[in-house]
């Protein structure tokens, strides 16, 4: 992306450089990727495709089905058997996608109201964001008799911080809310 990439790589990456210590220019922090992601409980066709579709049409990127790894009894699901549907979005269109999270998606948002942070101690490269009504991007509210069964959508923006400060720092200077 064409100014945002221009404005990470001129003026975060010296801000990043003035304020932590690094001892090879490779040392420095920057976006990795963005997955979104849906989840479902119990895996029917049509919530599926549904979500697939919904992906689709925000990212303008191909998504895919995730599977279980696992066995789980208590839910009814088999291993190997579809649970939700992810995109990882890189390079061009993870900046079109945070323009467009920052631009019309976060306004939008009353921060105590539709998103929740997740964000651990343990976790030094990522943040994760969950939106309780994926219906506030304008693709999915224009075709609401499609997509008004679909689930939380996850959000998750991926760095290669060394440390929180680090994170934090990076996510302060694009404008992220934390």
């Amino acid at each position: 992306m064409f100014f945002l990439d221009a404005y990470f790589y001129n003026i975060v990456k010296h801000d990043l450089v003035n304020t932590f210590f690094y001892q090879n220019i490779e040392q420095i922090p920057k976006f990795e990727k963005i997955i979104l992601n849906f989840g479902y409980q119990k895996s029917s066709f049509k919530h599926l495709i549904s979500g697939l579709l919904a992906l689709e049409f925000v990212s303008s990127r191909k998504s895919k089905l995730t599977k279980s790894k696992y066995l789980n009894v208590f839910l009814k699901i088999k291993k190997g058997s579809p649970v939700g549907c992810k995109i990882v979005l890189r390079k061009r269109a993870m900046y079109f996608f945070y323009l467009k999270l920052i631009t019309s998606i976060f306004p939008k948002i009353k921060y105590s109201q539709s998103a929740h942070t997740k964000q651990s101690l343990k976790s030094i490269k990522s943040i994760s964001i969950q939106l309780k009504t994926p219906l506030i991007f304008t693709e999915l509210e224009n075709q609401y008799q499609f997509f008004k069964d679909i689930p939380k959508l996850d959000i998750t923006l991926v760095t290669t911080s060394k440390s929180q400060n680090e994170l934090f720092f990076i996510f302060k200077s694009i404008k992220f809310f934390i």
